[in-house]
C-alpha cells in the first residue's frame, strides 16, 4: 500500500462521479449522518482548491471537503470518507489532519466546525483541538442546513427545531483552542456523544408513543 494524500486539483475531477457514490454508499451503511452530493459539487470543490483526496496508485482511497458559511465566519470540514478496503489504517485521520491544515491555512481566522453521528470522527476532531458544542453555536446559514435534507434523519432535526438531532456539533476556535490533556478530551467526547443520543432519544420516545392510540 502507498497511500499519498493530496490537496485536490483539477486532473482529481475525474473522481467526481465515484466520490458522490462512495459517499452514498457511506450514508446507506450508515443509515445516518452524512449528506449526499452530486458530481457537480463534488467537482467545483475540487477545482477552487477545497478538497483533499487521498489515492493509492489510481485507486481512490478517500476524500474530504471545505464548505464556507457566513462569509467566512465558519468553516466545515465535511464529508469525509474512506475506501472500505483502506479502513482501520487510520486513513481517516490522515485526510481530516490534512483538511483541517489547508482550512487554517486558507482560512485562518475562521471557526471550524462539523456535525457527525461517528464517535471515531469525534475523536479525531478532538484531537485535532475540536470541543463539543450545541447547534446554537454552528453556523445559522440555513444553506448548510438544507444540505442535511437527504440525511435518513431530518425529520428529527426538523421537528427538535434544529436543537440537536443524533449529530454531534464540534467546533474549533482559533482564538480558544482546545488546550485540555488528551484523555480529558477523550472523556469529555464520550460524555457529550452519550447526552446527546439521551436527548434524542427522550424527543423521539415523546413522539413515537402518542402512535400507539392510532395502531
Amino acid at each position: 500500500m502507498s497511500v499519498k494524500i493530496h490537496i485536490a486539483s483539477d486532473p482529481h475531477t475525474a473522481y467526481a462521479g465515484d466520490i458522490c457514490a462512495m459517499i452514498e454508499v457511506a450514508a446507506r451503511q450508515r443509515g445516518t449522518g452524512i449528506a449526499k452530493r452530486k458530481p457537480e459539487y463534488i467537482t467545483m470543490k475540487i477545482r477552487n482548491g477545497n478538497s483533499v483526496i487521498a489515492l493509492d496508485g489510481e485507486t481512490l482511497v478517500g476524500f474530504c471537503y471545505i464548505e464556507i458559511w457566513e462569509n467566512k465566519k465558519y468553516v466545515a470540514n465535511s464529508g469525509l470518507i474512506v475506501n472500505p478496503d483502506y479502513r482501520g489504517q487510520g486513513i481517516a485521520k490522515k485526510i481530516k489532519a490534512k483538511a483541517f491544515e489547508l482550512s487554517g491555512k486558507k482560512y485562518p481566522e475562521s471557526k471550524l466546525f462539523g456535525i457527525t453521528t461517528s464517535l471515531p470522527v469525534m475523536k479525531i476532531n478532538s484531537d485535532l483541538g475540536y470541543k463539543p458544542v450545541t447547534f446554537s453555536e454552528l453556523t445559522q446559514d440555513e444553506t448548510f442546513w438544507s444540505g442535511c435534507q437527504s440525511c435518513p434523519n431530518y425529520d428529527i432535526l426538523t421537528r427538535n427545531e434544529r436543537k440537536n438531532c443524533l449529530c454531534t456539533g464540534m467546533m474549533f476556535d482559533p482564538e480558544h483552542p482546545n488546550d485540555k490533556p488528551k484523555e480529558e478530551r477523550a472523556q469529555n467526547i464520550q460524555k457529550f456523544h452519550r447526552w446527546v443520543r439521551l436527548k434524542t432519544a427522550s424527543f423521539l420516545k415523546k413522539i413515537i408513543n402518542p402512535l400507539k392510540f392510532f395502531i
